[in-house]
């Protein structure tokens, strides 16, 4: 097929050409200087990203190993932890603690109703041992597409007057939805390099406060390859990397940090809201035969929207989609039947033409099926964006 395909899935989401460009060069001398003076600029920037004051400690690897490294800082084997659950990757999240020797007490919201605060503080008061060490909360499940409070969490926190940290997982929102680490009372927060940070997959990062550092001492060892310390603040620059540097992923980030500077970052959230908006728009106007998941926009992401089709239809747009128009959607990861469900990324470096198109492709997809999809779906998308 000739033309740019365009891969709208919820990571790896595009990558800029400036961010490619980055990666194109040789290898450098690892122990150079202008290296850790890198390091030291994508630490300040990374901050100002995430709206933190603490520190930032970056891992080869993706949003999995930020999990790992986060408990790893955190939670000793045989201590509990509660996972406030929303989506598939809440669920991930908890098993991975489970396999780490932790006790996981569980509260599943299932796939259409973001955190309750209200569960979260009735939680933490019924642990008068005050056993439980964290709170694990999703921002975005990039499977659900459900949005949490994190705000509210942190409140409900407070209300039950509990020690425990809030450990929040940034992945799919981190540059999509609006994050404020410090001014949410978010304790750590860990995030991946391929969606909203648009390079490639790779990089896994934990921003950790002061009262997190702390408590990592209760743990006396943690093993070099996930200790937090030494990546932060390093004696020697290695430990930075807990090794080799990656390179080619430090300079591809360090120009899509330049994209989203230069941008600002409340713009960014802006941005995504309103091509979110023009995605729920034409979703809503098409109804039954492609409508969005979740009906309360509040709680919907800024990122990823997850669809629901007639059963087996899902598969048959992706396939049309992809095979007549160049455009990848993602798969109905979580939700049951898989046949029934998609998901369409707005993440990173996507602007209004490329929702639009992609929006296009997919009502075109739904009349080459047969399948009803009203009218003005379009309309209502343009509509938004243009407000």
């Amino acid at each position: 097929m000739t033309g740019v395909p365009y891969r709208a899935i919820p990571g790896p989401s595009v990558m800029p050409e400036a961010v490619l460009r980055a990666m194109q060069r040789a290898a450098p001398d690892i122990y150079a200087a202008d290296l850790e003076a890198l390091a030291l600029s994508l630490a300040e920037r990374l901050r100002r990203v995430a709206r933190s004051s603490g520190e930032v400690a970056i891992w080869i690897g993706n949003g999995h190993a930020a999990w790992e490294a986060a408990l790893a800082n955190l939670v000793a084997p045989g201590e509990r932890v509660l996972a406030a659950v929303t989506g598939h990757f809440g669920r991930g999240w908890a098993a991975t603690a489970r396999a780490r020797g932790a006790e996981v007490d569980i509260l599943d919201h299932g796939l259409d109703r973001a955190i309750d605060p209200h569960r979260v503080e009735e939680a933490l008061r019924r642990d008068r041992d005050r056993r439980i060490r964290a709170v694990l909360a999703v921002q975005t499940d990039t499977a659900s597409t459900v949005l949490s409070d994190l705000r509210a969490v942190r409140a409900a926190m407070d209300a039950a007057g509990h020690p425990a940290l809030l450990v929040a997982d940034c992945v799919a929102s981190l540059g999509c939805d609006r994050f404020e680490m410090d001014g949410w009372g978010v304790d750590v927060a860990l995030s991946a390099s391929q969606k909203g940070l648009m390079t490639p997959p790779g990089l896994a990062f934990v921003w950790f406060n002061a009262r997190a550092d702390t408590a990592r001492d209760r743990l006396g060892a943690v093993s070099p390859w996930w200790d937090w310390r030494p990546r932060a603040r390093p004696e020697a620059f290695w430990q930075r990397w807990g090794g080799t540097a990656p390179t080619h992923h430090l300079w591809a980030l360090d120009a899509a940090l330049d994209l989203i500077e230069a941008e600002g970052i409340e713009r960014v959230w802006a941005r995504h809201e309103r091509l979110a908006r023009a995605v729920w728009a034409a979703g809503e106007a098409w109804g039954e035969s492609l409508r969005p998941c979740l009906g309360d926009r509040a709680i919907r992401s800024h990122a990823v929207t997850a669809f629901a089709m007639p059963p087996g239809q899902a598969d048959a747009l992706r396939a049309w989609c992809e095979r007549e128009a160049g455009l990848t959607l993602g798969i109905g990861l979580g939700r049951e039947p898989a046949s029934a469900h998609l998901r369409l990324a707005h993440m990173g470096h996507v602007n209004a033409h490329m929702t639009m198109g992609a929006l296009g492709c997919m009502e075109a997809g739904l009349r080459a099926l047969g399948l009803d999809v009203g009218e003005g779906a379009l309309s209502a998308a343009a509509a938004a964006l243009s407000g």
